[in-house]
């Protein structure tokens, strides 16, 4: 059986990845689409990274790029924090330490960084993007490129606008026509006290709240059946998160 699965926002918990794909029977048939934002947050960042470059060599992956996996991107380029301390408060001193806990190759890391992509349409017509995009032509006229990886406004108009607006309704989202199904990270929903998966119209949210009290989760985007983690604090008993 292929499948194609989607995971959230994972933030250094290589524990939960590790966890959730076992509950999740995942094998080397199965299509890995990753939604960005793998570093800062859990202990084990760097290890994180180590497995996705030989996971990728194993079976097909798609890796989306998040705005921590820029800001962690940009420090080892240099090695120096300089303005990022937002960075080092929300993550980045986990990451950093995670990288000095033991030797890695470092160039393979930032190979592995500088091949994200922005965000990925498949045969479906599904688009998967980080966390959004403003322009009503397409993540591809997109001004900011910055909101592939911040925009909330998509997410907002799709939570908001939910199923009571049906598609040939004028006043149906014009970003949302574009595509069948959208699916994003980026936002925990833990903002909206739920720990499973969202969906807002054609919008699916998968980060549920890896990098704070949350769990990691995998959706099988054909049937939605979703698996998740333990919480990220049970399985990383004896540290904060970005908590």
């Amino acid at each position: 059986m292929k499948r194609t699965l989607v995971i959230g926002d994972i933030h250094g918990g290589f524990k939960a990845l590790l966890q959730v794909f076992k509950r999740a029977n995942v094998t080397t048939n199965d299509t890995l689409i990753f939604l960005g934002d793998y570093v800062d947050g859990w202990s084990e960042s760097a290890q994180l990274i180590e497995f996705l470059i030989d996971l990728d060599k194993k079976q097909k992956c798609i890796f989306i790029k998040g705005n921590h996996d820029v800001w962690c991107h940009e420090w080892l380029l240099n090695l120096y924090i300089g303005n990022y301390g937002i960075w080092y408060k929300n993550g980045g001193k986990e990451t950093i330490a995670s990288y000095n806990s033991q030797e890695f190759d470092t160039e393979k890391h930032l190979q592995f960084f500088d091949q994200l992509i922005n965000y990925y349409v498949d045969k479906e017509n599904r688009l998967f993007i980080h966390a959004g995009f403003s322009s009503m032509k397409g993540p591809e006229n997109e001004v900011y490129l910055t909101n592939y990886r911040w925009d909330r406004t998509l997410w907002e108009m799709a939570i908001v606008m939910d199923k009571r607006v049906k598609k040939d309704s004028a006043f149906y989202p014009n970003r949302l026509k574009l595509y069948n199904e959208i699916y994003i990270g980026h936002t925990p929903t833990l903002h909206y006290e739920t720990i499973v998966p969202m969906q807002g119209i054609n919008v699916w949210n998968i980060d549920t709240g890896a990098a704070f009290t949350g769990k990691l989760s995998v959706l099988d985007i054909d049937t939605k059946e979703f698996w998740q983690s333990d919480s990220l604090p049970s399985l990383y008993p004896n540290e904060k998160g970005r908590n």
